[in-house]
């Protein structure tokens, strides 16, 4: 049996059933904006891309969190 998700990606299936795109496209735009700043990627998904607040959030915590985790910086890098 699978546990269910918690945190920002427990927002992620009713994300990709709303905006119909799945959740990989989403963290990939936000990898490939010129933006770094949580709330400046959250507000450009917000005006740009027309999610709402909750959703866009869940999408920037869990890709700069996967981000740091990784690279061990919290903001988004860009070659």
């Amino acid at each position: 049996m699978t546990t269910p998700a918690k945190g920002p990606a427990s927002y992620f299936p009713s994300i990709e059933q709303k905006y119909g795109r799945p959740v990989q496209e989403w963290k990939d735009l936000i990898r490939a904006s010129a933006l770094t700043k949580h709330m400046e990627l959250v507000g450009w998904l917000k005006t740009e891309h027309g999610l709402g607040h909750g959703h866009a959030n869940a999408l920037v915590a869990h890709t700069l969190a996967e981000d740091k985790g990784s690279r061990g910086q919290g903001e988004v890098t860009h070659p």
